[in-house]
């Protein structure tokens, strides 16, 4: 990934959060991904990382329509995701997504259970939320033109608890620098 596509994500979504009334920290810890894939307008998300604690974590996340989170699942982290602007679809499967496609299985949206069926969308529009507990594998993806999502969860950790049903994803870009960095991001290592 470009560090000029980066800064355009960044601008993208500082943009988004102003327009929306999202103030940021003082000094925001920022993540932007391809997921290793090289196709951020594909598979790309912005993420802010506002608190990450011990025992909890909280993000902000920005992406355009298009722009998939491939499917994975935490082993340890129970999440919940948020759509606080714009519209989102979230999938999510019980297990592997081979092992269980068509199963119905239950999953808490807007703090009540619904039964669904494994890789069915589950719309969410602003202010609802699904709720992921460990090992649910899920994918999401904007409907609208641009959306920002919330993430609210137990203790995160993006080195070792992101498991992704797709080898080839990673979950920090390899990126070449062709312009100097608008800001300094979780997996810049200078």
């Amino acid at each position: 990934m470009k560090r000029s596509e980066i800064n355009g994500l960044l601008r993208a979504a500082q943009a988004c959060f102003r327009e929306h009334h999202w103030s940021l920290p003082p000094e925001p810890r920022w993540d932007v991904t391809d997921f290793g894939l090289g196709d951020f307008s594909r598979h790309g998300l912005v993420l802010v990382n506002l608190a990450n604690e011990a025992e909890y974590c909280e993000k902000l996340m920005y992406a355009r329509a298009g722009m998939v989170t491939p499917c994975h699942c935490h082993h340890r982290k129970k999440e919940d995701i948020v759509c606080r602007c714009g519209e989102l679809s979230l999938r999510a499967w019980p297990a592997l997504p081979a092992d269980c496609e068509g199963q119905s299985f239950a999953l808490l949206v807007n703090g009540e259970s619904r039964q669904v069926t494994a890789g069915e969308a589950v719309r969410l529009r602003a202010g609802e939320r699904v709720t992921l507990p460990p090992r649910v594998y899920h994918e999401f993806t904007p409907t609208s033109a641009e959306c920002i999502m919330g993430e609210v969860s137990t203790a995160n950790d993006d080195q070792d608890d992101n498991f992704f049903v797709d080898p080839d994803v990673g979950r920090f870009p390899r990126v070449v620098e062709d312009e100097p960095r608008l800001v300094r991001l979780v997996s810049d290592r200078a």
